[in-house]
């Protein structure tokens, strides 16, 4: 139980350092819950198409090995159902009404999804891996997820550009958890070497975006409301 509480325990900090980052108008708490949950529940379908996509390559050995389940049995399978769950919950609300509201619920999502999978590790490898998993890939989830939502938030409001940045929302998670993986599957002594600097630039890229919409945001008498604002900035490189 210690160690269950020890793996959620960064869940509830980022969370709560997500919500009093939205500084303009706050998400109400229970379509945050809705998404949280959200995320939460899409670990069943994630461990039913893992093991499907799994199964079907393993036949495949080494780096080849290494690369298949970091960018697609893991990296493609949990963002690409992280981001059909904030898109079919959250999309066409009419409070998604802030560039920065695109980050809260992407990251409420892949959080909740963190969660019950750094639980689930520590009753099948023990608190130790889940406590590790606690610092490291949680973080990662929530970095994962604000690139989701950075996206998410700019195509909301920029229809002229809306299907280049919905490509990027769900393109970019799916690389960096792929190369996150792989850096860790493959065991190969660069990919170790630059793990490290990997994880400082998903935390400067991650504050950096998060910096940037929090800056260009708006409250919703500035912005229209609807699923189908179209005001709003260039995109953000």
């Amino acid at each position: 139980m210690i160690a269950v509480t020890i793996a959620l325990v960064p869940v509830i900090v980022f969370l709560l350092y997500i919500y009093f980052r939205d500084k303009y108008e706050k998400e109400p708490v229970g379509l945050l819950l809705r998404g949280l949950l959200a995320g939460a529940l899409a670990t069943i379908p994630i461990v039913f198409v893992e093991y499907g996509l799994t199964a079907m390559g393993s036949g495949l050995t080494g780096y080849f090995s290494s690369a298949y389940i970091s960018f697609i049995v893991a990296g493609f399978t949990e963002e690409l159902f992280k981001f059909l769950a904030v898109m079919l919950i959250f999309w066409r609300r009419r409070e998604f009404n802030e560039r920065f509201d695109g980050i809260v619920y992407a990251v409420f999502v892949s959080l909740g999804f963190a969660g019950v999978e750094n639980i689930l590790y520590v009753f099948s490898e023990g608190g130790t891996v889940g406590v590790i998993r606690a610092v490291t890939a949680v973080p990662a989830h929530l970095l994962f997820g604000v690139t989701m939502g950075y996206y998410l938030g700019l195509s909301r409001f920029m229809p002229e550009s809306r299907n280049y940045l919905l490509f990027l929302a769900l393109g970019i998670p799916i690389l960096l958890h792929g190369v996150y993986d792989f850096m860790i599957l493959s065991q190969h002594w660069a990919g170790l070497l630059l793990f490290v600097p990997f994880v400082v630039y998903l935390w400067k890229s991650g504050l950096n975006k998060m910096k940037m919409l929090s800056a260009r945001g708006a409250g919703p008498a500035d912005e229209p409301e609807g699923p189908g604002p179209t005001a709003g900035p260039d995109p953000l490189p």
